[in-house]
């Protein structure tokens, strides 16, 4: 009967995806529905002007306010600080995060909760580098960037894990609050030093691929300042574990 008492909180940061919102929300409920696994998904917006969070607000009249929660904040501060701002307000004895765009796909969540309960992993994370798991809609730079992000990564860290910087993950709550608390990077950097501090303390961590499909509406925040704190951090990192 433990099953039941299971409770998954997604965690949605958002910034400019009016587009996206709806489609991410609905793919979600469908699919937690279909699963019969217990959710809500919380919506972290940080100011965006394009109407994102009047859009939230509409699919909390839809949904309902004990399914979608929205918890915005005033201007960006920034993923790790979003993650930290939904938790306090997430009821989940799971956390799941993911990205608002469209990139992840819902469908591979009952994997995520499979794979959980199969060893009782602290931490499932999607990978894109591993088994099945695939990148659509990159160009060839965009991809030689990620794959010698992740192989440098591998290099320098031995962290355990096939995919460092991706952002699609379940965590038991506990862990994620501990991980956070552990945690100094920001941008990019930030996911792969939460596997990296995982395995220093000793977290399980289980593996689903995943296919991950280049943002449909807005803009990419991948830029030139991205890569160059990643590489900093990456060194920070190799310094400091």
């Amino acid at each position: 009967m433990v099953a039941a008492r299971e409770k998954y909180s997604v965690l949605l940061p958002t910034y400019n995806e009016r587009e996206n919102l709806p489609l991410i929300v609905w793919l979600l409920v469908r699919s937690f529905e279909q699963s019969g696994n217990n959710f809500e998904i919380i919506v972290i917006d940080d100011g965006s002007p394009d109407g994102t969070q009047e859009v939230a607000e509409q699919l909390v009249n839809i949904y309902g306010s004990d399914k979608i929660l929205l918890r915005p904040r005033a201007k960006k501060l920034g993923l790790g600080t979003a993650y930290i701002h939904g938790m306090k307000h997430a009821t989940g004895n799971f956390i799941i995060i993911m990205d608002a765009d469209l990139s992840h796909h819902p469908k591979f969540i009952p994997e995520f909760i499979r794979k959980q309960k199969e060893g009782n992993f602290d931490i499932v994370s999607g990978t894109r580098y591993k088994g099945n798991g695939v990148v659509h809609g990159w160009d060839l730079k965009r991809k030689l960037i990620s794959r010698g992000a992740n192989f440098l990564t591998q290099v320098l860290l031995r962290p355990g894990a096939s995919d460092l910087t991706g952002s699609f993950r379940l965590y038991k709550k506990e862990v994620l609050q501990k991980l956070m608390e552990k945690c100094v990077s920001k941008g990019y950097v930030f996911q792969m030093e939460m596997i990296v501090r995982a395995r220093q303390l000793g977290y399980s961590i289980g593996e689903v691929p995943i296919s991950f499909v280049d943002r449909v509406y807005g803009e990419s925040k991948l830029g030139g300042n991205e890569i160059v704190s990643f590489l900093k951090g990456l060194l920070t990192l190799f310094a400091t574990t």
